[in-house]
């Protein structure tokens, strides 16, 4: 069997909370290796104060639990020479790429399509992923495993929510609707 495609998963796929527990629950399941650098994750923290002042500090909690979990998917820092040789249409996601290529990743997950163009990310190596059609993907590769995955996620948002929360409609909300239709 071959090694899982090792993915670096940008901010915008790490909050909100839904898409994250879903890619993460698959990646536990081996369906593919997730990368993040400590940058990564401290834009996802100052994400969070979007749902109140409270927010951060979820988000702190949370990713201390992902750096327990998965202590080799924090991509050391990368080096300032590497950083100034990149290019991408917006100067702010250069340490993305530049996190991708020292984590030797295999592509970039991003809901960011715009300021990641694929041939810019092909002249080091790497595709564009966007987080609905990866995980359709990877059902219908595996569909009982990413299946499995999705009923953790909801039951969970069940026990969070305590009212009754539908399959379909937590996937859609969490902007995976083809995942949505296959799972639901």
């Amino acid at each position: 069997m071959a090694a899982p495609q090792r993915i670096l998963l940008d901010a915008c796929v790490l909050f909100p909370t839904v898409m994250r527990e879903v890619l993460l629950a698959v990646a536990r399941r081996g369906l593919f290796a997730p990368l993040w650098s400590a940058r990564i994750l401290e834009e996802w923290a100052r994400a969070a104060s979007k749902i109140g002042p409270l927010g951060p500090v979820q988000a702190r909690a949370e990713i201390a639990l992902l750096r327990a979990h998965w202590p080799a998917a924090e991509v050391a820092q990368v080096p300032e020479e590497q950083m100034r040789r990149l290019w991408l249409p917006d100067a702010n996601d250069v340490h993305v790429l530049a996190a991708a290529v020292a984590g030797h990743a295999d592509a970039i997950l991003t809901v960011n399509t715009k300021d990641f163009p694929k041939h810019i990310l092909a002249e080091e190596g790497l595709d564009r992923l966007s987080p609905d059609p990866f995980l359709y993907g990877l059902w219908l590769e595996a569909p009982d495993t990413v299946s499995a995955a999705c009923a953790e996620v909801l039951e969970q948002a069940r026990k969070i929510d305590g009212a009754p929360v539908e399959m379909r409609a937590l996937l859609k909300r969490a902007r995976l609707p083809r995942l949505a239709k296959a799972v639901g």
